[in-house]
């Protein structure tokens, strides 16, 4: 079988090498000639795929920026982004443009499927009159499906053939040819009864993380004002072996999913005069916790006769998530931002993320980024980061995320 993939990012790419995998012939088209150039150097630029897995598929994975390419795929997969816009609104943007150059190619017998996180309807209603203006009937001519992402960087319990596969066709044929289509890559395929079905479950999955992650970290905000320790409760209530999911506070919500997600459908929702506050206000609380993040160094800084403004402050860990280098929707970009509208003078280190350009600044070794620091501000915590040597280091540690508990130290504040 010959798979079209559209958009070779932190899902494209896992996807393609997956069909690769299996003995299908892969096209993989992107608009930035790096990474096209990256795959036909057998070199991969996404952390959870090893040079390695792009060398042993080599023979059968190309990329391209070509969309003519496309012509000869049994399947396209489109895996593009769906950011939000300033205003935290859908921005479709991306996909609508990679749908508009898709039907300039679109051939008759063609299964094109959306993975691309998105709010109900969009498949229906945005993405198939667009593959329509090709000439060719939806349903008839081609098959539609819509089949949601669900990769989760960093993670290796869960992969790609072992982690359920949701599938809703525009029609019964169309489901059934995508089915047996992700059969070929996922242990477990679901299939669902439409489009939309398909569309809003993967918005459920992220808005109950959000959820519940806003409930702890307003909890947190609530035990900082009350002086009890936020670990020790959750931990307590973590005992319980039913009724009871754990969820930990920290500086906010990264990544690809989480803080877009549940605006999308918030703003799905307004169209049919349904307003969503639920979901609307777990956002307002997770985009919150990096002002309360700096209110709290700065408080802290205070008590050590420490302003912001001059002082030297270390952020370890920048990334969204421990063990990955993805910088989107980073909390830690937000702190940084914040403290350095304050006059903070910033160093970071991060084995993940070497540089960041819009700061000007580089990774620096541990030791280096904590010597004659005033403060260092545990963000994201990797597997490998030196607990101790970072509370040993410095006159003051700040610690969003927890890893210091069981560490008792006078200069040591948790979240």
């Amino acid at each position: 079988m010959r798979i079209g993939i559209v958009g070779l990012g932190y899902v494209g790419l896992p996807l393609g090498v997956a069909f690769a995998n299996e003995g299908n012939e892969v096209i993989g088209l992107d608009t930035d000639a790096r990474r096209v150039a990256a795959i036909a150097r057998g070199e991969s630029y996404v952390e959870d795929v090893p040079d390695e897995q792009i060398a042993a598929v080599a023979a059968r994975l190309k990329g391209t920026t070509s969309p003519a390419d496309l012509t000869e795929a049994d399947v396209v997969v489109m895996a593009v982004p769906t950011p939000l816009t300033r205003n935290r609104e859908p921005d479709l943007g991306p996909l609508m443009a990679a749908g508009g150059v898709l039907a300039t190619v679109l051939r008759r017998g063609q299964l094109v499927v959306l993975e691309s996180t998105t709010y109900p309807g969009t498949t229906r209603e945005r993405l198939v009159p667009l593959l329509e203006e090709s000439g060719l009937a939806a349903g008839r001519d081609f098959h539609v499906a819509f089949s949601p992402e669900r990769v989760d960087p960093g993670r290796t319990d869960y992969t790609m053939r072992t982690t359920p596969k949701l599938v809703g066709g525009l029609t019964p044929a169309c489901l059934e040819r995508a089915v047996s289509v992700y059969e070929g890559i996922c242990d477990e395929v679901v299939a669902l009864s439409s489009l939309e079905s398909a569309e809003l479950a993967k918005l459920l999955e992220n808005v109950f993380r959000s959820v519940n992650i806003a409930l702890v970290n307003e909890l947190a905000m609530l035990c900082d004002r009350m002086r009890i320790d936020i670990w020790e409760v959750v931990d307590a209530a973590a005992t319980k072996p039913y009724g009871f999911m754990r969820f930990e506070p920290g500086p906010g919500m990264g990544g690809h999913c989480l803080p877009v997600d549940p605006f999308y459908l918030s703003w799905r929702a307004r169209e049919y005069d349904t307003p969503t506050e639920f979901i609307e206000l777990a956002g307002e609380v997770n985009q919150r916790m990096p002002y309360f993040c700096v209110e709290k160094l700065t408080r802290a800084l205070n008590d050590h006769s420490k302003p912001v403004r001059g002082s030297r402050i270390a952020i370890i860990g920048v990334s969204y998530k421990a063990g990955v280098g993805d910088l989107r929707e980073s909390p830690a970009l937000k702190i940084m931002q914040l403290l350095n509208a304050q006059g903070g003078r910033l160093v970071y280190h991060d084995p993940h993320v070497a540089e960041l350009p819009e700061l000007g600044l580089s990774s620096e070794p541990l030791a280096d980024a904590l010597e004659d620091s005033d403060a260092a501000v545990i963000v994201t915590a990797h597997p490998d980061l030196d607990v101790e040597q970072v509370v040993e280091g410095t006159p003051l540690v700040v610690d969003f995320r927890g890893v210091t508990r069981g560490i008792n130290a006078a200069n040591l504040v948790r979240l």
